[in-house]
């Protein structure tokens, strides 16, 4: 079967044919060039407004579109471009189906490097199917503004909010997920985590759909709770375990590392020393090493053994179904934490009754909703970012994570898997 006639069949356009095939050199390269035609009876639309038009006239110089390349060999699609006289839009180039404006690659080719650009980096993409960088990246940002257009933003009721660090200083984006069950997607991507950040996301979903959230996660950051409660004061603000544990962690760090380095600067044996993870890690992840140093250091009258208990006793507040118990467990524990004598802790203690009813709403929510899974998402954000070595600017990077959205894409006659 010739190749045109495997065109024809799969990858046919309306009003236009293949017309013959060859082995030509361009640009130095063996290639394979398709040329087309338009049909005599074919319709011609105006590439502004799609509506039918005269011809006006034709180009005598023939234009090249980069499509999927066959067996390590490029192909094109030859066509000579006609210009139509429309009413409303004067005189313009007609519209193509395998290309749009003034873009040399093909519709097809171009979801074709996309797809592949979710799988490898875009520069091992453009080395393996011999093209530029620059034409994937052209390839993924078309995909990606094609399919913000045409998202559907119905049916959510539970987002995650968090800020991604990028580059090098103080430089932020916030993120949003859906986190709803069976979809977990990103919704929006902006500069810096302030609150206009988070104030641009609830212009986009209008009032009507922010009207509709009942779950939000975030973090303790300040200026995401007063954005919240502002634009979304019906849904729940959902403070959990991931972050509330990674504070006490570090609290309990800090009474470690004080009091390891007292110890040293008053002459005694550093028996804290190697024990940081012996204290952060849960019990079930420790090494044998790890078992045996704990259980030496435990015997010892310290600060941190004081501190390691309190962490652990606070794992039990996790446990309760009940919020009404829950609750009452935390206020113990905080009053018993706030007797510690330890600096650090009490600190901890006043995070936690600052955000008390926040930190409650899990219990209400039935757990069902956690940072748990933003940070998971978070996690393939890092990996977009490895996978690639960075990226050149915020807008490239834009374009990246959006390649996480679960975006529509433009329907093809064939799909090239």
């Amino acid at each position: 079967m010739r190749i045109i006639t495997m065109l024809n069949k799969f990858y046919p356009f309306k009003s236009f044919v293949y017309l013959k095939d060859q082995l030509e050199k361009v640009e130095g390269r063996e290639s394979y060039v398709v040329d087309i035609i338009p049909r005599k009876n074919g319709i011609v639309k105006c590439s502004l407004c799609g509506v039918a038009c005269s011809i006006y006239d034709s180009n005598k110089q023939s234009r090249l579109f980069e499509f999927v390349p066959f067996w390590g060999m490029k192909v094109y699609l030859r066509y000579y471009m006609r210009r139509i006289s429309c009413a409303a839009c004067g005189v313009r180039v007609e519209k193509l189906p395998w290309a749009e404006g003034k873009n040399h690659l093909c519709k097809g080719y171009q979801i074709f490097l996309a797809q592949w650009g979710r799988r490898l980096s875009w520069k091992e993409t453009a080395e393996v199917f011999c093209t530029s960088w620059e034409n994937v990246f052209r390839s993924v940002r078309w995909i990606v503004t094609y399919g913000l257009t045409h998202q559907s933003l119905d049916g959510i009721s539970a987002i995650g909010v968090d800020e991604w660090q990028y580059g090098y200083g103080h430089r932020y984006v916030t993120l949003v997920y859906q986190i709803n069950d069976g979809i977990k997607r990103l919704l929006f991507i902006t500069k810096d985590r302030t609150k206009e950040s988070l104030k641009l996301f609830f212009d986009t979903l209008g009032p009507n759909k922010s009207s509709k959230l009942k779950y939000i996660c975030t973090d303790m950051w300040r200026n995401y709770l007063d954005v919240i409660a502002e634009r979304a004061p019906q849904a729940l603000n959902i403070l959990d375990r991931f972050h509330i544990v990674q504070k006490l962690n570090k609290a309990l760090d800090k009474v470690r590392a004080s009091e390891s380095k007292r110890m040293a600067q008053e002459g005694y044996e550093d028996i804290l020393k190697h024990t940081k993870y012996c204290f952060l890690k849960n019990e079930r992840n420790l090494t044998k090493t790890q078992e045996t140093k704990l259980a030496e250091v435990l015997q010892y009258s310290l600060k941190s053994v004081r501190a390691f208990l309190l962490k652990e006793s606070f794992q039990l507040f996790w446990q309760y179904q009940s919020p009404y118990w829950a609750e009452w467990y935390l206020k113990k524990w905080c009053t018993r934490a706030m007797r510690s004598r330890l600096r650090p802790i009490k600190d901890f203690v006043k995070t936690i009754r600052n955000h008390q009813p926040l930190i409650m709403n899990w219990f209400k929510a039935k757990k069902a909703f956690s940072s748990g899974t933003i940070e998971g998402l978070n996690r393939k954000v890092n990996l977009v970012t490895r996978k690639s070595s960075g990226f050149r600017s915020y807008e490239v990077l834009k374009i990246a994570f959006h390649t996480m959205g679960h975006l529509p894409e433009q329907k093809l006659t064939h799909r090239f898997c």
